[in-house]
């Protein structure tokens, strides 16, 4: 059986595009410790960082002011410096808008079905980090997922599905009622948990852990 990996994210959270390649680091790792052995599976679940964000997103100034007064310039460049570390150019100025990411969490839900998850989740990740894409933009959003190798007329259907919308607000609710408020969140095998974008050793540390727990 394949190590299970379940990744607690939100696609506007510049720690959790760090995690994403902190993980990969540790997927290769694991890939090199165990030749031949099936590669861990990795599930992308959804988290809003800002779950009363107005459906149509705001300004990205405002919600800057917002949430990190003066003190805005000096949370991104600390975070610019981690992410040229592992090879991300964050390019915060081309932000102009904050979004509502219940939308694109439901579009990474339908890509979990047809083996597409990691290649949206990074689009997604791309677009609005290094391109500032308005991810409330249902003609990007419906670009991106295409260009993951999602079917068009699906990814409109399921833009316009409410109940897939709610059920993936529930999915968020549960993460919340777990404890989980901060993301990246890791859970392997449904048993160890690391919350954090921490470095590749440490993540493999986590595998190796819930790979050495006893099956309930």
């Amino acid at each position: 059986m394949p190590l299970n990996v379940d990744v607690v994210s939100d696609v506007v959270c510049p720690w959790c595009f760090i995690g994403k390649r902190r993980l990969e680091g540790a997927l290769a790792l694991y890939a090199q410790a165990h030749p031949g052995a099936p590669a861990p599976q990795v599930t992308w679940r959804p988290f809003q960082l800002n779950p009363d964000m107005p459906d149509e997103g705001m300004p990205r100034a405002e919600y800057a002011r917002r949430k990190f007064g003066d003190r805005g310039g000096a949370v991104n460049e600390r975070v610019s410096g981690v992410g040229r570390e592992v090879g991300i150019p964050f390019a915060f100025d081309r932000i102009v808008r904050q979004p509502n990411t219940l939308a694109a969490h439901g579009l990474i839900e339908l890509a979990h079905a047809h083996g597409a998850q990691d290649a949206l989740v990074e689009a997604l990740f791309r677009a609005f980090f290094l391109d500032g894409v308005d991810l409330t933009a249902r003609a990007s959003l419906v670009a991106l997922a295409a260009g993951a190798g999602l079917d068009r007329a699906a990814v409109e259907a399921r833009l316009d599905d409410r109940n897939a919308r709610e059920l993936v607000a529930a999915e968020e609710r549960r993460a919340r009622e777990l404890g989980i408020e901060g993301v990246p969140f890791f859970i392997f095998n449904g048993r160890v948990a690391v919350s954090g974008a921490h470095p590749a050793q440490s993540l493999l540390e986590a595998m190796r852990q819930a790979e050495a727990m006893p099956a309930e």
